[in-house]
C-alpha cells in the first residue's frame, strides 16, 4: 500500500501564487512518476502535470508556464508551485503516485482563487 499525504491547498487572489506538497510513503519501490491532478466543481477530473523518476515533465496545456511540478526523490515528495493563479485554476488538487500496474491518489486538497 501507498499513502499520499498532501498540503499547501488554501485561498489565494488571482494573480497570487500557492506551493502544493505530496508526500508518499509506503511500498514506494517501484514509483516511475509522480503528479498532479485537478477537478473543479461540476467538472471532470484533469491532468495537470506529472514528472517521472528520470526527471522528464509534462503539463496541461492550460497551466505550461505558470505551474511547475518538481520532486524531491530522497523524500518521496512532489511539489507543484503554481504562479499567477487565476479564478479558473479553482479545484480540488489530487497528487498521484504512478507504479507499472496502478495509480494511487492522494485524499485532495482545495484551491481557490478569487477574482
Amino acid at each position: 500500500q501507498v499513502q499520499l499525504v498532501e498540503s499547501g491547498g488554501g485561498l489565494v487572489q488571482a494573480g497570487g501564487s500557492l506551493r502544493l506538497s505530496c508526500a508518499a510513503s509506503g511500498s514506494i519501490i517501484s514509483l516511475n512518476a509522480m503528479g498532479w491532478y485537478r477537478q473543479a466543481a461540476g467538472k471532470s477530473r484533469e491532468f495537470v502535470a506529472i514528472k517521472t523518476n528520470g526527471g522528464s515533465a509534462s503539463y496541461a496545456d492550460s497551466v505550461k508556464g505558470r505551474f511547475t511540478i518538481s520532486r524531491d526523490n530522497a523524500k518521496n515528495t512532489v511539489y507543484l508551485q503554481m504562479n499567477s493563479l487565476k479564478p479558473e485554476d479553482t479545484a480540488v488538487y489530487y497528487c498521484t503516485a504512478h507504479f507499472t500496474l496502478r495509480v494511487y491518489w492522494g485524499q485532495g486538497t482545495q484551491v481557490t482563487v478569487s477574482s
